[in-house]
């Protein structure tokens, strides 16, 4: 199946399941979704669960937090995550904050999924990572799967979730296969998956950059017999410190990969916490792979050069390694 198909799926078997789960966007409805997620969704669930909006972010994201305060599940799709800042307010001052703000008389039980990522050919501003922006917000989870078993089970755990959840799709991911179980549990929110063990080197990523440490583990372990273990965060928040810092104590070394920008990036969060919790255990500094700090370029060979590759995550751990004379 692919990502794509499973997260169809999964909106599909949840509305089947509970009545007070509807979808709300731009295009979900008659378009099918610009990337075909909701596709023959308003066949089956018509017009009162598939709700077509007008292009007013701010709009209909605040329609979904009243919604969700009075007991529905609302899933919002935002196009991409670039026009998630023109819901900002509703989703940093409202969402994430009327349970606290309310002294927990009513939570915000609902989902804002949006994809975003470069290597399309959009441009700047349809190409960013901007996830810390909410990573950064108490009150609000935030989920990064990067498999289509992980978008199963991550979107049945953030729609049964009653806190409100911003759920990260990369563009690059949606024709990428996979199994997925058709008994598949719903996730655990904050757990990450150790998805390959090591013992010389740990690469942690989340979403797209998780594949690619994977793919980066298999080449460094057939080419020079080195033994990566790879960490898929999978949650940005809340972040599952214990199992990065679990990691790091065994293996000494660790490079950590990511689509957004270095600095202030989600990579500085888990170098501190590695820092906080397994420095004495550390043989190396940790390492960052991240996209170069430009807006993205439009042109092809531009932009691929800016953005974080299997061949830089392959060359950061083996500098890594050769820097405390590990490397084989």
């Amino acid at each position: 199946m692919t990502y794509r198909e499973a997260l169809r799926e999964t909106l599909r078997q949840e509305m089947r399941r509970d009545e007070d789960v509807f979808l709300i966007g731009e295009e979900i409805g008659v378009f099918e979704g610009s990337y075909k997620i909701t596709a023959g969704l308003l066949a089956e669930f018509g017009e009162k669960r598939v709700r077509d909006t007008p292009i007013a972010e701010e709009g209909f994201v605040g329609a979904a937090v009243g919604a969700a305060m009075l007991g529905l599940r609302p899933v919002v799709e935002i196009m991409t995550i670039n026009f998630s800042l023109l819901a900002l307010d509703q989703i940093v001052n409202h969402a994430a904050k009327i349970y606290g703000m309310f002294g927990g008389q009513t939570s915000v039980p609902m989902v804002i999924r949006t994809p975003g990522g470069g290597g399309q050919q959009l441009g700047a501003t349809h190409s960013q990572n901007i996830e810390l922006y909410y990573a950064f917000v108490p009150g609000l989870k935030v989920v990064a799967p990067s498999t289509p078993a992980d978008a199963r089970a991550l979107l049945r755990a953030a729609i049964e979730d009653d806190d409100p959840v911003l759920f990260l799709e990369n563009l690059a991911l949606y024709n990428t296969k996979g199994e997925v179980p058709e008994d598949l549990p719903p996730a655990e929110i904050g757990k990450a998956a150790v998805t390959r063990e090591g013992a010389d080197i740990t690469l942690i990523g989340y979403s797209r950059m998780a594949t690619i440490a994977t793919q980066v583990a298999e080449r460094l372990a057939a080419e020079s017999g080195i033994s990566a273990e790879v960490i898929d965060l999978r949650s940005l928040r809340p972040l599952d410190r214990d199992t990065i810092v679990a990691s790091v104590r065994k293996t000494g070394c660790a490079v950590v990969a990511e689509d957004d920008w270095l600095t202030y990036g989600i990579g500085a969060e888990v170098a501190a916490t590695i820092s906080d919790g397994a420095f004495d255990y550390l043989d190396a500094p940790v390492r960052r792979v991240a996209a170069a700090e430009v807006p993205l370029p439009y042109a092809k060979a531009l932009e691929q050069a800016a953005l974080p590759s299997a061949e830089s995550l392959h060359t950061a751990a083996l500098e890594t390694l050769a820097a405390v004379g590990r490397r084989r």
